[in-house]
């Protein structure tokens, strides 16, 4: 395991000499794989998870997306990969061994909750794929055998020939049949995470321990925060645009990461975040009739609602004449998703099965059976690039909409990369 001061590779038996210390400039190891257990990591895995959520330190981060992030880079296709590759070279050279193998090893990864939903899919296809290669391969060799013959030798032979087609065939049509129905359950495969969260919070506490504070993690939001007293000639004006979060976390991180800034609009959580200046700010919006209000919240009973508590509360903007949007996150958004983290709760179940009758008026009845069935999607699994991205492109997109659920709907699962620069400034809400 290298250093994280000084590149220095240190084997288990240097670690164990020195303490736990780099055997060069001795700087303590945060993590000793070879103690862990099931689930090992070392500290330049976590040291790269931090760079890389960060991007090198430039965007702030709170403690569960770094949470979700090491989980995703903690799965592995590890055992089943490997079988997966001996069993094709294996089918090649013995196929009524290698083939039934690759069978299973292709079940075993679209089986797996923990395996990318993507790659899952790929292997119930291939699935599919030998399936009907068999099919078609035992029943050109049956009519492509000899159909006439005597004596006990043909016999024997004929039975030969229709033992291997029946084999084909059965192994064919399993193979088929488990493709088909791999394919179908894809969605009913919730990930698993590879670690709890006190196993992760014990893994950051001792990170921060040995080398200090983690400058871009997010502490949790003040809610307490005494009033902060603005400029009378900066509260007689308004502004265009405002975001509002279902969760004061999340209004946290846009702020943080200077994305009211980027954007030039406020950002308020539904819970009255941030607290020293939520009501001077919320004052300044109701002033504008033209206001745009952008809804951010996650696919989950609760955040479904926040359009319609931002539409009817006195707190908000009933009567008035703002037009709202919603940029998600919708279950439709995350409904054919292959990589996203969706959960699922008995507690998110009982909260869907109570919503209000305006609330599940604008659901697909897909959508509210996927929430009845307990799932939520938090948009802490995104990285703050990706949340800041879609964001952004959800405004961009709503100067060409209506407004509406469906107006500003972005593709949750792109990877493509923003040209929006962001900056980390002193002027924020908070």
């Amino acid at each position: 395991m290298k250093c994280i001061q000084c590149q220095t590779d240190n084997n288990l038996k240097d670690r164990t000499a020195n303490q736990g210390r780099c055997k060069n400039c001795g700087h303590p190891f945060a993590f000793e794989p070879t103690t862990m257990g099931q689930t090992k990591i070392t500290d330049p895995f976590f040291a790269k998870a931090i760079s890389d959520l960060s991007v090198n330190g430039t965007l702030c981060f709170t403690p569960k997306q770094l949470y979700y992030f090491i989980n995703k880079r903690l799965k592995r296709q590890g055992n089943s990969l490997a079988l997966q590759i001996f069993a094709l070279i294996l089918s090649l050279i013995i196929p009524y061994i290698g083939i039934p193998l690759l069978i299973f090893a292709c079940y075993r990864i679209s089986n797996s909750a923990n395996t990318p939903r993507k790659i899952r899919r790929r292997n119930a296809l291939f699935l599919q794929v030998i399936g009907g290669f068999l099919l078609a391969y035992g029943i050109l060799f049956l009519f492509s055998s000899p159909v006439e013959g005597s004596g006990s030798g043909w016999l024997i032979f004929f039975w030969l020939i229709f033992f291997q087609f029946a084999i084909t065939i059965i192994v064919g049509m399993v193979s088929l049949y488990l493709g088909i129905r791999q394919l179908r359950r894809q969605s009913t495969l919730l990930p698993t995470f590879s670690i709890t969260p006190d196993q992760f919070q014990t893994w950051l506490e001792r990170w921060q321990q040995i080398n200090g504070t983690v400058e871009p993690l997010l502490p949790p939001p003040n809610q307490e925060r005494l009033p902060t007293s603005i400029n009378p000639d900066i509260t007689a004006y308004s502004f265009d645009r405002v975001v509002v979060c279902d969760s004061a976390t999340i209004a946290q991180l846009l702020i943080a990461n200077n994305f009211h800034f980027e954007n030039n609009c406020a950002v308020l959580s539904i819970t009255g975040y941030p607290q020293g200046i939520f009501s001077t700010v919320l004052d300044m919006l109701r002033r504008n009739p033209e206001l745009n209000v952008y809804a951010l919240h996650n696919a989950s009973p609760h955040g479904i609602t926040l359009i319609d508590h931002l539409r009817t509360s006195h707190h908000w903007f009933v009567d008035s004449t703002v037009t709202i949007y919603d940029l998600g996150l919708l279950p439709r958004h995350v409904l054919n998703s292959r990589n996203l983290f969706i959960q699922s709760s008995p507690e998110s179940a009982e909260e869907a099965r109570q919503l209000g009758v305006e609330v599940r008026r604008e659901l697909l009845a897909e959508e509210l059976e996927w929430l009845k069935s307990g799932n939520f999607v938090e948009l802490e699994s995104f990285t703050p690039q990706r949340l800041l991205q879609i964001v952004t492109q959800g405004i961009n997109r709503s100067q060409i909409s209506t407004g509406g659920r469906d107006s500003v709907f972005i593709d949750v699962e792109s990877d493509s990369s923003s040209t929006d620069v962001y900056l980390v400034a002193s002027d924020s809400f908070g």
